[in-house]
């Protein structure tokens, strides 16, 4: 199912919208971090590491450094004894500037940063062998990551090898995947987002809904954005919303069958 009306959360580029996957917040950034040390973007960016923050209050600019500590989705879905992992390339490894786990403090320096958030050369092993846990999240290294100056052809032959492994593998009766990515590229848009907050929503994004409950052939035309994916985790696994920009959103359910 392809969702034609799926935005950014936040009128910015990655940094922002990656933490709303993770903690349907964006903690009032609105950049990527800025003098950066071990090609981080998180606790781990060096100590001259800062990003640009609005204060919802005042709407004044401050710099923050990168670095935040708030329940997220993770730690709900461990509190209530769903499986979970964060596939993402590790420390000093190309891509990891999008391990948005990286940015919340008590992951980074607690136990589940070494349990649950693997290097992501592990997904398509996990998705082959039916080892996958419940809910996964899944970024991977900028050359395939479809960013510029990277290869589209390369980036497209890496999405088709990992949904080939998850569809091939034991789990696929009962999977969804949700394909999209962080932001819109930087083209031309006819389809102005709705403005829900000072910086929300940011322009269309793409996003294809994968799974044997997919309604085929069909476009959605649901307003979606990040936040959409927390919720639709949310309801399915019985869990409470993380605060209101998750609890209004519509889930994805509408795309499925």
């Amino acid at each position: 199912t392809l969702d034609d009306h799926f935005f950014s959360t936040v009128l910015g580029p990655s940094f922002p919208n990656h933490l709303v996957t993770v903690a349907a917040t964006n903690f009032n950034t609105i950049d990527n971090p800025v003098d950066i040390s071990h090609r981080a973007w998180g606790c781990d960016s060096g100590p001259y590491a800062q990003v640009r923050a609005i204060d919802p209050k005042t709407h004044r600019m401050r710099f923050v450094r990168p670095c935040f500590n708030a329940t997220t989705l993770p730690d709900l879905l461990q509190s209530a004894g769903v499986t979970w992992k964060y596939y993402a390339p590790r420390q000093y490894q190309s891509g990891y500037i999008w391990s948005a786990l990286d940015a919340i403090r008590h992951i980074r320096y607690g136990p589940l940063w070494k349990t649950n958030v693997v290097n992501d050369s592990n997904f398509v092993r996990d998705a082959a062998t039916g080892r996958l846990p419940q809910v996964s999240w899944l970024v991977t290294s900028e050359a395939q990551s479809d960013h510029p100056p990277f290869s589209m052809c390369v980036g497209e032959s890496w999405t088709e090898r990992v949904l080939n492994a998850v569809m091939q593998g034991t789990d696929w009766a009962s999977t969804v995947v949700i394909l999209t990515w962080d932001d819109f590229g930087g083209f031309y848009d006819h389809v102005a987002p709705p403005k829900t907050g000072m910086f929300e929503l940011g322009p269309r994004v793409p996003a294809i809904i994968i799974s044997p409950y997919s309604r085929a052939h069909s476009i959605d035309h649901t307003t979606y954005d990040f936040n959409s994916i927390l919720r639709f985790i949310e309801d399915r696994f019985g869990l409470s919303a993380l605060n209101h920009h998750d609890a209004v959103d519509s889930s994805i359910i509408h795309s499925l069958d």
